[in-house]
């Protein structure tokens, strides 16, 4: 029996100890797993910070609308007799663009005319006869004030008959025809719209505490969606007398050329004004920047020795910065980073401060001042 038993417990024993023996290597196992798991090499893209130049620019945003525009109409009613040009014509000044139906109007006019010249015979023969005192001077003065008369109601048959033409107030791009022959148009109806494309005007708005960094004849530099990698070179010509008390917001009006016609008037502009001396500042990817509530921070690396291959590594550091102004895909950074330093463009989103990294610039973020966008067309 005690033979047994100690078989029993010398079996017991064996089969405890390969259980609590077990239950030690997983630990030892489990924690190494977990602490390669917690801190594993990550790979990011880098740029070293280098100092660039770097120009303040205030934007603001608006509309182009011409120099000259008008919607043509008659200042009477009448019918269209003849129409004389052509939907998106270029025209010059004084050009005769449309004509209402004369009616009698020529017969009125030599109506008058003839009463006119009947009166001045009338009156040239009294002036005679009054110098040989064979009519009184009184006929002679109601013959003059006749002869006026008639005159002025020529003078108003031909203004009446002037206004039926309807021309072209100064030179410019018709748009689309909106009437038609034998059209009855009442005074005022629209019948073309008249543009003078260049130069244009751009008016756009700025917050009132840009006022001190604009002046009349700076520089500007408009573009549109409808052509966005064109920039069109201007100059501010105008600042609004107030600032508007809703927004706080004054108007300004900038000249630029357009010889090619390419910019029509009612196109959205945005408009970039370089203010200030160009500044010498650290410039870095704005993907490189992480924004939260904390504050702004990169992650700055030094390097760790090699890993068993023989690569580099790197050790990364959480650094608060404070950035500027944005131009492009850039940012720029006033505080936190000195030139030379190696700073994580992409993949700072697994990382933490000691983090082991490695560096791959196989693939790197835009990083263009002035990135081009395609015309789609």
């Amino acid at each position: 029996m005690i033979k047994r038993m100690v078989i029993v417990l010398l079996l017991l024993g064996l089969v405890l100890g390969g259980v609590f023996g077990f239950q030690v290597f997983k630990g030892v196992m489990i924690k190494k797993f977990m602490a390669q798991l917690a801190n594993p090499v990550q790979t990011v893209s880098t740029i070293t910070a280098t100092t660039t130049p770097w120009q303040s620019v205030v934007s603001g945003v608006g509309s182009l609308r011409a120099s000259q525009g008008a919607d043509l109409s008659a200042e009477i009613n009448g019918i269209v007799d003849e129409i004389r040009f052509e939907s998106g014509q270029d025209v010059a000044a004084g050009t005769e663009l449309l004509r209402l139906r004369p009616n009698d109007d020529n017969a009125k006019l030599a109506q008058l005319q003839a009463i006119a010249d009947l009166d001045a015979i009338t009156f040239a023969r009294d002036q005679r006869q009054a110098q040989a005192q064979a009519v009184a001077q009184s006929t002679v003065d109601t013959d003059a004030g006749n002869l006026k008369s008639a005159r002025a109601q020529v003078a108003q048959q031909q203004a009446l008959m002037e206004e039926k033409h309807v021309r072209a107030p100064f030179a410019g791009r018709l748009g689309v025809r909106q009437v038609d022959l034998g059209q009855y148009l009442s005074a005022g109806t629209a019948i073309v719209t008249l543009q003078a494309l260049d130069p244009l005007f751009a008016d756009f708005y700025l917050p009132q505490q840009n006022l001190a960094e604009v002046t009349i004849g700076q520089p500007v530099t408009v573009t549109t969606d409808a052509f966005p990698s064109t920039k069109f070179p201007g100059t501010i010509t105008a600042i609004n007398a107030r600032v508007d008390t809703a927004s706080r917001t004054v108007q300004v009006r900038a000249t630029l050329r357009n010889p090619e016609r390419r910019l029509l008037p009612g196109m959205y502009a945005s408009v970039d004004i370089d203010v200030g001396s160009p500044q010498d500042l650290i410039t870095l990817p704005q993907s490189a920047i992480t924004f939260n509530a904390y504050g702004s921070t990169v992650f700055v690396l030094e390097p760790h020795g090699q890993d068993a291959q023989g690569k580099a590594e790197f050790q990364a550091t959480q650094t608060f910065v404070t950035t500027g102004a944005t131009r492009g895909d850039q940012i720029a950074v006033l505080k936190g980073v000195t030139a030379g330093a190696t700073i994580v463009t992409a993949g700072q989103l697994k990382l933490h401060s000691g983090s082991i990294v490695r560096v791959d610039n196989t693939v790197q973020p835009s990083n263009d001042a002035h990135p081009v966008v395609p015309d789609d067309r």
